[in-house]
């Protein structure tokens, strides 16, 4: 099996998942903070690129419902901030 370039964008989105739960746990990063949305998003989104290439069902759902969830953090951002 080659290691191609859908899994190093798979890989890179498991590691800003990891990377931003990790910040949070120490206290560096904030879990309804624009940051961790984006970069869950984001990881959420490399991940769901490389299920394209080797799909896996259960994988599927989670990286959807885990793009959701951030989308609607982002959401409630913007929408806090156009009332202000």
């Amino acid at each position: 099996m080659a290691y191609q370039f859908h899994d190093l964008v798979g890989n890179l989105g498991v590691a800003c998942i990891l990377a931003t739960y990790l910040l949070v746990q120490l206290r560096k990063l904030d879990a309804t903070g624009m940051p961790y949305l984006l970069a869950n998003g984001l990881g959420a989104v490399f991940i769901l690129y490389s299920l394209g290439f080797d799909f896996n069902l259960s994988a599927f759902i989670i990286e959807v419902v885990w793009l959701m969830i951030s989308l609607l953090g982002l959401l409630r951002i913007f929408l806090e901030r156009r009332v202000r």
